[in-house]
C-alpha cells in the first residue's frame, strides 16, 4: 500500500504578522497587484485567484511570516499527515471554525514547524463569492500550489528531514553560490510538480544565519510576462525597495525580481518556471542562482555590516528544527 502524500500537498496560504497595515495595503494591492479584502482594523487578506484567502495579515509585532498553510487534496491524506505527526509525539491542534473561516478553508489542523513557523494543513478551500479586483491579469496556482517559501537555516539537513517526514518532500536540485564572499548551498524541495515549494539556504563552513526574518523570501507566479514587468514598474514608481533586479534562475529557469516587503523579508514575483517530470527528473547541482540579472539594488556597506551582525547573533541562538520530526536529518545526495 502506497502511503506517500507526495503530489497531494500544495502551498495554499501564508499568515503574516505585521503592524504596517497601510504600507502592506499599498504594497499588495497597488504594487504587486493582488485583490485585497479589509476584514477589520487588525485583519486583511489578499487573493490571487478564486480561493478566499492566499495571504492573511494580522496585527502583531513579528513583521514576519508566522504560519505556512498547505492544501491537502483529500481527507484521507489529511488524516495520514495528522497521524504521522502525532506518531512522532508532536501535538496536533484542530483549528476552530473561526480560524478556518479567516483562512477560507473547511477544516484545519496545526503543528510546530522549523524556525518557529507554524505549519497548518487544510482541506476544501472556500471559493470567494466576489469577483477578483486586481491590477494583474492573474496568478498561477492550481495543482502546483501558489509558489514557494525560502528559509535560511544553520541545520539544513534537519529541515530536509522535517519536510521528508511530514510531506514526503523530494529533492529537486542544489545551487552553490557565493554572495559577498559567503559560500551558500541551497536545497530545493518539491511536494508536487512545482520545481520547489520550499528552498533551504545555508552557509558553508561557519553555521550562521544572516537573515532576521524566519522566511528569507516568498514567491508567487505571475500569469504573464507583461504582468511581471508591470508589477516591477509599479514597485519602483510607488517607492518600495527593490532587493534584486529582474533575472533568470539557473535551475528552474524562472524569470523574476525580488522586492522588499514592508516587514523586511523579500517578495519574489516570477514567471514561467519549468514543471517537473517525475519520470525523468534527476537532481543536479547548479553553480550560481542566476543565468543573468538578479543584481542587488541599493545595497550599502551598512546593510552588509548588519548581515554580519545578525550572523554573529545566530551563533548563540538555538534554531528550532522540531527534532521529533526532523530526526537526524536527510544527508545530501
Amino acid at each position: 500500500m502506497n502511503t506517500s502524500v507526495f503530489g497531494a500537498v500544495h502551498l495554499g496560504y501564508l499568515v503574516i504578522e505585521t503592524r504596517r497595515f497601510t504600507d502592506w495595503a499599498r504594497f499588495g494591492t497597488d504594487a504587486i497587484g493582488m485583490h485585497r479584502d479589509d476584514l477589520d482594523s487588525g485583519l486583511m487578506r489578499f487573493r490571487l485567484d478564486e480561493q478566499e484567502c492566499r495571504f492573511l495579515l494580522r496585527r502583531g509585532p513579528a513583521e514576519d511570516v508566522v504560519t505556512t498553510g498547505w492544501h491537502i487534496d483529500d481527507h484521507d491524506a489529511f488524516e495520514r499527515i495528522e497521524a504521522r505527526v502525532r506518531a512522532h509525539g508532536v501535538p496536533v491542534v484542530r483549528g476552530t471554525a473561526e480560524e478556518a473561516a479567516l483562512r477560507g478553508v473547511e477544516r484545519l489542523s496545526r503543528f510546530p514547524g522549523p524556525k518557529g513557523i507554524t505549519q497548518e494543513i487544510y482541506t476544501t478551500p472556500v471559493r470567494a463569492a466576489e469577483p477578483l479586483r486586481m491590477l494583474a491579469s492573474g496568478f498561477v496556482t492550481g495543482d502546483a500550489g501558489m509558489g514557494h517559501v525560502a528559509i535560511t537555516s544553520t541545520k539544513p539537513t534537519r529541515l530536509r528531514g522535517y519536510f521528508d517526514t511530514v510531506f514526503d518532500a523530494r529533492l529537486t536540485d542544489y545551487i552553490d553560490e557565493t554572495i559577498s564572499g559567503v559560500k551558500l548551498k541551497i536545497r530545493f524541495l518539491r511536494v508536487n510538480e512545482r520545481h520547489h515549494s520550499i528552498a533551504v539556504a545555508a552557509t558553508r563552513g561557519l553555521p550562521v544565519d544572516p537573515v532576521r526574518t524566519r522566511v528569507q523570501h516568498l514567491n508567487i507566479q505571475a500569469a504573464s510576462l507583461d504582468d511581471l514587468a508591470r508589477s516591477y514598474e509599479r514597485v519602483h514608481e510607488l517607492g518600495f525597495e527593490m532587493a534584486l533586479s529582474v533575472g533568470q534562475h539557473t535551475n528552474d529557469k524562472e524569470l523574476s525580481y525580488y522586492a522588499r516587503t514592508p516587514s523586511g523579508f523579500e517578495w519574489e514575483v516570477g514567471w514561467n518556471p519549468l514543471v517537473i517530470d517525475e519520470s525523468t527528473w534527476e537532481p543536479s547541482t547548479h553553480q550560481g542562482i542566476s543565468v543573468w540579472g538578479h543584481l542587488p539594488i541599493g545595497q550599502t556597506i551598512v546593510d552588509t555590516l548588519e548581515q554580519f551582525r545578525l550572523g554573529a547573533r545566530s551563533l548563540i541562538q538555538r534554531e528550532d528544527t522540531v527534532p521529533a520530526l526532523s530526526g537526524s536529518g536527510v544527508p545530501d545526495d
